[in-house]
């Protein structure tokens, strides 16, 4: 069957391409292009049962949101599961993950897939290793086709994308154990795969048989996400010889997924100070080709906890701006507990603040359009208008009638001090004196 990629390559502009071009206003030629180059990637598993709008991430495109969600082993309860698929759904996320590592996940996962409309993405070695521990047995002891198995699973259930931490190899795992790293690592599935690797030191399997992952990949058109298992858990970590090894690897993956004819993209930090993001999003985009970068966060200091989605926004504007493609929200309980609906839809207005900063940035069309069309309503204090246009007209319209001025034209800051107000009426009463 051919792939989305091998039909752009050979200019056949599909379905995909041309809805995927309305939403995101540009030609549907171009955008064939762009994934022809492997520069933009389109998720929407074609086996799936239940239709959505694809969503295209990538060069030139608005900067996309992530929600993860899913349960863990002291929480795994598929109804709060789905409380948190519908609020970030309802806070405009455009793709979810299900990272559930508690209950039957095969259940949970069907569940969010059959109500989401939205692609919907999964790390499989997060399955494959709760099944050896439901089973009481060791991790280590993994065979590879249990993880290969599960990969099939996901594609036939419908998953859109898939996190496969296929750079973290035996190179790679070496010279993070010869480093001064402080957090080592932070990535669940890069732990997994880092202790497989030493225990029975053994190549990475998803490394060494990466040709096998594409063929899955290609037969139920998931995006092959090439994690970052190697990600900084800490700034002091941050673009040093570990993680860039493993990009290193992440960009000679790029270039095979798409010999296979699979699309690809690559994930990202992690923990960075502020003045490394660009750096970060240019090495990234310079080794791997312009593959979609995939960023979490990025967290720009380690030192607030219940505050991570605002330290992830800024690191988020910062890595839009210097050219990121898609970016994973932070909630607030990040590092501290699973979150709740609330803090997840949280979490999503927040990454969307930062994915529509660095559009502007990016000189995006339609971005700096909508800044504009805000400010002329602020002018006319039309303020159905302004709790319209909101990036969250619900909190919005929330604060709005909470604090209920005595002139319904102005709020409660400023009131009959209000400057707009003011200077409208003074320009008005001029020209009529006129």
């Amino acid at each position: 069957m051919t792939s989305l990629l091998e039909e752009a390559i050979q200019e056949l502009v599909s379905t995909e391409i041309i809805v995927s071009a309305v939403a995101e206003n540009i030609e549907p030629d171009e955008l064939r292009e762009l994934v022809a180059q492997g520069h933009v990637v389109i998720l929407r598993n074609r086996h799936r049962e239940v239709k959505i709008e694809p969503v295209a991430i990538g060069t030139g495109l608005r900067t996309k949101v992530n929600a993860n969600i899913g349960t863990s082993g002291d929480s795994a309860d598929i109804a709060e599961e789905l409380k948190k698929l519908h609020s970030a759904i309802e806070a405009g996320t455009d793709t979810v993950m299900d990272l559930s590592t508690g209950g039957d996940l095969a259940e949970i996962r069907k569940a969010i897939i059959a109500e989401s409309t939205v692609p919907v993405g999964t790390v499989p070695i997060y399955e494959a290793a709760v099944r050896r521990r439901d089973a009481g047995k060791p991790v280590v002891e993994m065979h590879p086709d249990e993880l290969f198995e599960v990969i099939e699973q996901n594609g036939e259930q419908g998953v859109d994308f898939i996190t496969v931490h296929c750079g973290v190899t035996r190179k790679v795992v070496d010279e993070l154990i010869s480093s001064d790293r402080i957090m080592d690592i932070v990535s669940r599935g890069g732990s997994f795969h880092a202790e497989w690797i030493l225990k029975n030191e053994r190549e990475n399997p998803l490394y060494e048989q990466f040709d096998r992952l594409c063929e899955i990949a290609k037969k139920y058109e998931m995006v092959l996400s090439l994690g970052d298992g190697l990600r900084p858990g800490a700034i002091a970590d941050a673009t040093d010889r570990a993680q860039i090894g493993e990009l290193v690897v992440l960009g000679e993956l790029v270039d095979r997924a798409r010999k296979n004819g699979v699309q690809a993209m690559v994930e990202g930090p992690g923990h960075v100070p502020i003045d490394d993001v660009p750096l970060n999003i240019h090495i990234q985009k310079e080794i791997c080709n312009g593959a979609p970068f995939y960023v979490l966060g990025p967290i720009v200091t380690d030192i607030a906890p219940g505050y991570d989605h605002l330290t992830s926004a800024i690191g988020g504007a910062i890595a839009a701006m210097s050219g990121a493609d898609y970016l994973c929200y932070v909630t607030r309980t990040e590092h501290l507990a699973l979150p709740g609906p609330d803090a997840v839809r949280e979490g999503v207005i927040y990454s969307r603040i930062a994915a529509h900063v660095g559009d502007i940035a990016k000189g995006l069309p339609g971005a700096w359009e909508m800044d504009l069309e805000m400010s002329k309503a602020r002018h006319e204090l039309d303020w159905a208008k302004m709790l319209e246009l909101a990036i969250d007209p619900k909190m919005a319209r929330q604060i709005r009638e909470s604090s209920k001025p005595a002139d319904d034209e102005t709020c409660t800051m400023c009131g009959e001090f209000c400057a707009v107000k003011r200077v409208r009426d003074i320009k008005k009463a001029k020209e009529e004196g006129e």
